[in-house]
């Protein structure tokens, strides 16, 4: 038992070591009873002795010298290194070992090197896609996204990863929440941008792992917005103009009428064409409001400086801010802050900003403007009641309002001015109720 536990724990070069010691300890044993006894027992035995050496050391070369090369490319395959190539032996046996050995390594070097190149091939492709992907470990918790997705989400990498997708804050973490496979979700946020969320699956070393897909649909929306709106308001506006100016014109010249009324009639008659006509310009200025958001010129950028558009706006807005009582409070950033813009529609766009906070706050309240330098940036904030949930997704849809008069053009102008410059711009309640509008230059 103990001499099985001994050769248990023995590699096979001691094993065989130990035998060729014992045999040839015997045959010099033999060989030493014979030198006194029988000189050509002796001599034979001798011969014996060197011949079993010779045998055992070409044994040795066959056998155990072939498996410590196997042992040290089995070593290497565990070790993942697949450079380790053998020469032959000299050994037919042995040599078509070394031989399929060498082929594998090969193809293994080749798989590694192929799978090596799709893995960063599909990294860089995932990387630059324009649409955001999450990848999702075996738990269900982001693990990874793509610079993309950093964007859509507008969170880094280290405050996304690890959390659930039903944890991400806002309209986000309500879409992703409950998102199935071949449900794809559309997700609105502050009713500007729109994004379509999918999630799939794909196998990971035999186990199911997800990930999800987000595709602006932004550009796509509202250039097929504009072209459906800008076709009605053109086919409108040619047509009520054209009617307006006519009807008009016939209800000025009825003025001339007038004196051969009786005294007592003339006043009525004379008020009804008034209004006749102040109803038929004020419909000819309503539609011209919409016809001017048709023709918005793409804008001429130049050095400006955004400071300066901020108080001409405050100074617009001064006489309104005094009647409501609503104080203006400035925190910008030190000097003067050029950008590159359209001054003139930048400032229609700050004017309707600042007209829809002072709405928005009515009596009694506060309006802060401030700036900053890096990143360049506008924040116009209001401490009125916030923006309504319900209402918050339909912010920019054209011809939306929620005044009783509205006609809903005011923040499409806003949105289409912005976009044409490329600028980023965000509507929302903060947690801190004051309503933000801010727009990144």
């Amino acid at each position: 038992m103990c001499l099985n536990t001994v050769l248990a724990g023995m590699t096979l070069r001691a094993k065989y070591i130990l035998f060729v010691v014992l045999i040839h300890v015997a045959i010099a044993g033999l060989a030493f009873q014979f030198r006194e006894s029988n000189m050509w027992l002796f001599i034979a035995t001798e011969v014996l002795l060197l011949g079993t050496a010779y045998i055992s050391v070409q044994l040795y070369r066959g056998f155990v010298r072939p498996l410590n090369l196997i042992a040290a490319g089995t070593e290497a395959i565990r070790d993942r290194d697949f450079t380790m190539k053998f020469l032959p032996v000299g050994q037919t046996e042995m040599d078509q070992l070394i031989d399929t050995y060498n082929t594998m390594i090969d193809e293994l070097r080749q798989e590694r090197v192929t799978q090596q190149e799709k893995s960063f091939l599909l990294e860089r492709l995932i990387a630059a896609s324009p649409a955001g992907i999450l990848l999702l470990n075996f738990d269900g918790k982001i693990e990874g996204l793509n610079p993309a997705a950093e964007q859509c989400l507008h969170l880094g990498s280290a405050e996304l990863v690890g959390k659930k997708p039903a944890e991400l804050p806002g309209e986000w973490g309500r879409q992703l929440g409950v998102l199935q496979p071949g449900q794809p979700q559309l997700v609105q946020l502050s009713g500007l941008q729109t994004y379509r969320a999918s999630t799939s699956h794909f196998l990971d070393r035999g186990f199911t792992r997800y990930f999800i897909l987000l595709e602006e649909l932004t550009q796509e929306l509202i250039r097929q917005e504009k072209q459906a709106y800008e076709k009605l308001i053109r086919m409108m506006s040619h047509e009520i103009n054209n009617s307006i100016g006519a009807v008009n014109s016939i209800l000025q010249s009825f003025h001339y009428y007038a004196p051969q009324l009786s005294a007592d009639d003339q006043p009525d008659f004379t008020e009804a064409l008034d209004v006749s006509i102040n109803r038929n310009t004020h419909l000819a200025n309503f539609i011209a409001g919409f016809a001017n958001l048709v023709r918005l010129p793409a804008p001429t950028p130049r050095p400006t400086d955004v400071h300066e558009l901020l108080k001409s706006t405050c100074r617009l807005l001064q006489v309104q801010s005094e009647k409501r009582n609503i104080k203006w409070h400035w925190n910008l950033a030190s000097g003067p802050l050029f950008a590159n813009l359209d001054a003139q529609q930048l400032e229609q766009a700050l004017l309707n900003i600042g007209k829809n906070a002072l709405e928005a706050i009515g009596q009694d309240g506060n309006l802060w403007v401030s700036t900053t330098a890096q990143p360049l940036s506008i924040s116009i904030e209001n401490d009125g009641p916030g923006i309504p949930a319900e209402v918050a997704p339909r912010l920019f849809t054209p011809f939306f309002s929620t005044k009783r008069d509205g006609q809903g053009i005011g923040l499409t102008l806003i949105r289409d001015i912005l976009l044409q410059h490329g600028f980023h711009f965000s509507l929302e309640t903060k947690p801190n109720g004051r309503t933000q509008f801010r727009i990144e230059l």
